[in-house]
């Protein structure tokens, strides 16, 4: 098996910390709620452009969005 680093964000924790409505994200972003809430939930991940311009908006560091979770691969998933 080999470990590889999976990109997840933390948009959904930083919501929560400054009570902001993923509606009201989607509205700053001029994204849908669908979009938003995908990024939100980890479903989808924003671009790097997208993720400056989230950070921008909830006024956090970009660095502050992102988490590496080790994900466990096999040979075989990697071809």
């Amino acid at each position: 098996m080999i470990f590889m680093e999976s990109p997840t964000n933390r948009i959904k924790e930083v919501l929560i910390e400054k009570g902001i409505k993923q509606t009201w994200l989607a509205e700053k972003l001029g994204k849908s709620f669908t979009i938003v809430n995908s990024y939100v939930c980890n479903r989808r991940q924003p671009s790097l452009e997208l993720l400056f311009q989230i950070a921008e908006i909830l006024q956090v560091n970009p660095k502050d969005l992102i988490v590496f979770v080790d994900k466990e691969l096999s040979k075989e998933q990697l071809k």
